[in-house]
C-alpha cells in the first residue's frame, strides 16, 4: 500500500480499463496521474485499442493536461500485470478485468461511465459530452483516491 499526501492508503498500481483504451480509461488514468502520480502507478488498457480520440486531448487539454503521449493499447500489450486496483469503465472492460482476476490478485470495480463517442449533435454537443465524462471521471477518483481533494 502506498501512502498519499494526506496519509490517505492508495494502491501501489491502478490500471483503468474501457473497452477501446481511447478515451475513458486514457482520461481517467491521466486525471488520477496528474494528481497523485507521485504517489502511484497508474496506467490504462482497453479490451481492444482504438485510436486516441482528438476530442479527449481537447477537453484534457482544458484543464492543462496532455494525453498527446497516450498511444491505445490492450490488455495483453500491458507491460506489467500487477495491479492492486483495475477500475473498469465499460462493461466489455469489466467482464475483462474479472477474467484477469482468476489468476492475478487485484480488486476490480466497476465505474460505469458514458461512452462520448456515442453522443451525435455539433462539435459543441460533442464536446460537451466528452468534458461530462471527463468531469464525472475526476469527481469520481477524487472521491475514491483523496482524502482532500484539489479545488
Amino acid at each position: 500500500m502506498a501512502r498519499g499526501p494526506d496519509g490517505e492508503d492508495l494502491p501501489d498500481a491502478v490500471l483503468f480499463a474501457c473497452t477501446q483504451n481511447a478515451v475513458r480509461s486514457p482520461m481517467a488514468s491521466a486525471l488520477l496521474r496528474h494528481y497523485l502520480g507521485r504517489f502511484l502507478y497508474v496506467t490504462s488498457a482497453g479490451v481492444r485499442p482504438g485510436d486516441l480520440d482528438p476530442m479527449a486531448v481537447e477537453v484534457m487539454n482544458e484543464w492543462g493536461i496532455d494525453m498527446h503521449g497516450h498511444h491505445p493499447r490492450s490488455f495483453e500489450e500491458l507491460d506489467d500485470s500487477s495491479f492492486d486496483l483495475i477500475v473498469s469503465l465499460s462493461p466489455e472492460a469489466q467482464h475483462k478485468a474479472v477474467e484477469l482476476t482468476r489468476t492475478m490478485a487485484a480488486d476490480v470495480e466497476f465505474w460505469p461511465t458514458l461512452d462520448a463517442t456515442a453522443i451525435e449533435g455539433s462539435r459543441e454537443q460533442r464536446l460537451d459530452a466528452y468534458r461530462a465524462v471527463r468531469d464525472q471521471l475526476a469527481a469520481r477518483i477524487k472521491k475514491r483516491f483523496m482524502s482532500q481533494p484539489p479545488p
